[in-house]
């Protein structure tokens, strides 16, 4: 039976068998080194003389070894396979496009993406998508423990007005259909079926960004519940699931977390909260501005390490000008918005807050928007309003930007599996 090579060091003395891929071949006088990568880590075999079968062992080779467990301190986990037989599992592997034995990647970005298929088998590349899964866990983990349900919607629709974004347009049997840019309109229907639900799914948004932040394509941790006072109980709801997110990194991704270097920061129990115009002040920006710059975003950020000690920071009362026709407007300044968006690092992660409820509300948004609550775009929408919603909220998590600024990335292709952007439709 086969065991993965981080159970090696406790088989000590047992015969045991391990496969995975050549990571590396060592050649001294009289001893040889195979060091054999497989998902749990590296184990090193070792091959008496200079055998010429290692010569055929080509880096990426996959094998099977059956040999000895013995201890060695200057192992990998302090063991080692001794007398082993070697079996190769498939053709020699033709040479990687990068050294992946190499503990640093030397290529560069485009060079790893467009050779993705394999570049993502180095262990530093791979880790961003080990964080990102762990993170995932944890989404699922924090959200279902407070009795939601996972939902998965549509993400081929008829019509494109959840925001301004641009939409991808396809043939759907001969009419017209639409990727979708959000789960928003159906997770809001469902918290009248089920109240509490999330979905993890991937989003689409034709905006022609070409940033070091943006993708066409991405992963959304969407939430949505009812019977809220307000958005800030949306807050508290996503400040539960960032720190789930965070907790299922550092219990399942703790190599990757090394690998890379990154300290787990703590989300606060209480998130700082500075309202819109106030956090315009601390940017130092026009007080006229209807929305925040990312440099007004970092300046924020810098505000909360140094007045709270927090890498978290949220932002309320976001114009409503700025803001989907279904957002709750502020009860006191219907000029404000009951959202927010949580930073973290100084840029935006998170977008949040209140929903309308009333379907009289929509119908006053929609004409406000010189729009009709009849017309096809929302008529199956506010269905679910005519007959009964709950006051409700929900929030919207972008994956990739989580893990980004987690590990420090520069680029949120980094820590992409397959990106897609203005350039990129393969691998």
């Amino acid at each position: 039976m086969r065991i993965l090579s981080h159970e090696i060091p406790s088989a000590v003395g047992q015969s045991v068998t391990v496969a995975g891929w050549v990571h590396r071949r060592r050649r001294l006088a009289a001893v040889s080194f195979l060091i054999l990568r497989d998902r749990s880590g590296l184990a090193q075999i070792v091959v008496k003389g200079s055998p010429e079968q290692l010569d055929e062992l080509s880096e990426e080779t996959v094998v099977q070894v059956t040999g000895t467990v013995a201890a060695n301190p200057q192992a990998p986990g302090g063991a080692e396979i001794v007398d082993p037989v070697i079996v190769a599992l498939t053709e020699p592997a033709a040479t990687p496009p990068i050294e992946l034995w190499r503990p640093t990647v030397g290529a560069g970005l485009p060079v790893v993406l467009d050779n993705a298929p394999v570049a993502l088998r180095h262990p530093v590349v791979r880790a961003g998508w080990e964080i990102a899964a762990a993170a995932l866990h944890g989404f699922r983990e924090a959200l279902s423990g407070q009795d939601f349900t996972e939902i998965q919607t549509p993400k081929i629709v008829g019509t494109a007005t959840e925001s301004g974004a641009n939409v991808f347009a396809l043939d759907y049997f001969g009419g017209p259909a639409y990727l979708a840019q959000s789960p928003q309109f159906y997770k809001q229907q469902m918290v009248g079926v089920f109240e509490r639900v999330f979905e993890v799914g991937p989003v689409f948004r034709a905006e022609p960004h070409d940033t070091v932040r943006h993708l066409a394509e991405y992963v959304s941790l969407d939430a949505e519940f009812g019977f809220i006072t307000d958005h800030r109980d949306v807050l508290v709801m996503l400040r539960s699931a960032v720190a789930g997110m965070l907790q299922a990194v550092g219990e399942r991704a703790g190599g990757a977390l090394e690998r890379l270097g990154v300290a787990l920061p703590e989300i606060p129990v209480d998130v700082p909260v500075v309202h819109f115009s106030e956090a315009l002040k601390i940017a130092g920006a026009d007080p006229d501005e209807p929305d925040l710059a990312p440099a007004d975003e970092r300046a924020i950020g810098e505000w909360a390490r140094r007045e709270h000690g927090s890498e978290f920071v949220a932002v309320e009362g976001y114009p409503m000008v700025k803001r989907p026709f279904y957002t709750h407007p502020q009860p006191s300044d219907p000029r404000w918005s009951n959202s927010f968006d949580l930073l973290f690092r100084g840029v935006e992660l998170v977008t949040g807050g209140q929903r309308l409820h009333r379907y009289s509300e929509y119908v006053a948004a929609l004409e406000a928007r010189g729009e009709s609550a009849e017309a096809p775009a929302y008529s199956s929408y506010l269905q679910a309003f005519k007959h009964g919603m709950p006051p409700h909220g929900g929030f919207a998590i972008g994956l990739e930007r989580f893990v980004a600024r987690l590990t420090g990335a520069e680029n949120v292709r980094e820590v992409t599996l397959f990106p897609r952007d203005l350039h990129r439709l393969t691998p």
